[in-house]
């Protein structure tokens, strides 16, 4: 099967939860600075999870750029990751709006975690797709930076109940970690 609706299918449902998490903002009661206290965490809590979805975005683009083809096991595993992503925008409104709160914070940390597990069940699923010598395979090699990523969010999670801001700082490192696009899949299409 092409990969054509896949993609297209996938930056849909994308989209959708970037909307849903941009609509949980709510606009300040009053006009001043002093205002936009109560909706800080939230807007905090929105720009982190922005940015994981957009990295994931990322990685998703270039991953399926060293695809030409997919199967139903590659479908059902990128529904698998799909509905990871679509519960971001409620653990973001939930950790937003408690303030550092150890379950909301927790629950976060799962989301990112069961994410992360999608997304390498997804590579391992187009990796059997194409197989092992594929540029696919050579791209994603042993995937250090997804294994340190699950780390830290089991890490995190952890954390969340004895030190809720520390898990913060985690989740945020992160993201960090995986701000700069994965290049992996650059570099071998280019090579």
């Amino acid at each position: 099967m092409g990969k054509g609706r896949l993609e297209a299918f996938s930056d849909g449902v994308i989209a959708i939860i970037i909307t849903i998490m941009v609509l949980e903002l709510k606009v300040p009661d009053g006009f001043d600075f002093a205002a936009l206290r109560p909706v800080f965490p939230v807007f905090c809590a929105y720009v982190l999870s922005f940015i994981y979805v957009g990295i994931y975005w990322n990685n998703h683009h270039h991953l399926f750029h060293a695809v030409q083809k997919v199967n139903g096991a590659v479908l059902w595993a990128n529904l698998h990751l799909l509905f990871w992503l679509s519960l971001l925008p409620a653990v973001t409104h939930w950790a937003g709006r408690n303030h550092l709160a150890s379950w909301p914070m927790a629950m976060y940390g799962v989301v990112l975690f069961m994410s992360a597990i999608a997304y390498f069940i997804l590579t391992r699923a187009l990796i059997r797709e194409h197989g092992r010598d594929s540029t696919i395979a050579k791209a994603v090699g042993n995937d250090f930076k997804g294994k340190v990523s699950v780390v830290i969010y089991l890490a995190g999670i952890a954390l969340a109940f004895v030190v809720p801001w520390g898990s913060v700082a985690l989740y945020t490192l992160g993201a960090a970690w995986w701000l700069v696009p994965d290049r992996r899949i650059e570099h071998v299409l280019e090579a």
